[in-house]
């Protein structure tokens, strides 16, 4: 991403950081949450990537599941850290690292926050910090925008670019996908891709 869009983004996070965990905090994830804990071994390494107001971190760690945060926004990972009682670490996505070390990794409304070629990259660090056949959720705007909307960058998915960019990257498959709507307050309208990927076995 443009270095310019990519400070923009974290502006917007860090100038709306109590606005935006106060909107997201108190959500009820829980169906998505442990669909996606359903799929995971118990006592499970989960990687809450792009941790925002650290909602689903809290919910992991309350059911017994070890979880490591991080975030690139100084100001969410304050939040984050005092919301949940871990420390959050402040780190860009490309900046990820891990071998094979989490069953799962959480992306919700995260990785949004690039371009499509960044994606590729994040997707592939993704797959070589998952362990053998780790599971990662991740969702995205429903459509086919791409740029910067309402102070942040954003890349949305449809079916089809969704298809394109595992075929590029050829780590993860497709476990299952869905639409769904936003369910905060108001925004009905908005829908969400979800998706659900397994890292494929032979990538190590």
């Amino acid at each position: 991403m443009n270095d310019k869009y990519a400070s923009q983004t974290l502006n917007y996070y860090n100038q709306n950081a109590p606005q935006f965990s106060s909107s997201t905090q108190s959500l009820d994830f829980a169906p998505i949450q442990n669909k996606f804990l359903s799929l995971l071994p118990s006592q499970a390494h989960i990687l809450d990537f792009g941790c925002g107001s650290g909602r689903d971190t809290k919910y992991f760690l309350a059911h017994g599941y070890h979880t490591d945060a991080i975030d690139g926004s100084e100001e969410l990972c304050r939040i984050a850290s005092e919301y949940t009682g871990v420390p959050v670490k402040q780190m860009l996505f490309r900046e990820l690292n891990a071998a094979e070390e989490y069953d799962g990794i959480w992306a919700c409304s995260s990785i949004l926050h690039s371009t499509y070629y960044e994606l590729k990259d994040i997707l592939k660090k993704l797959a070589h910090a998952l362990k053998k056949e780790g599971i990662l959720y991740a969702s995205f705007k429903y459509g086919d925008f791409e740029g910067m909307r309402n102070g942040r960058y954003f890349i949305d998915l449809t079916e089809g670019k969704l298809q394109k960019i595992l075929q590029e990257t050829n780590v993860f498959e497709l476990k299952e996908k869905w639409i769904s709507t936003d369910i905060r307050p108001g925004r009905d309208e908005e829908k969400w891709m979800n998706i659900i990927l397994i890292k494929k076995s032979y990538i190590y």
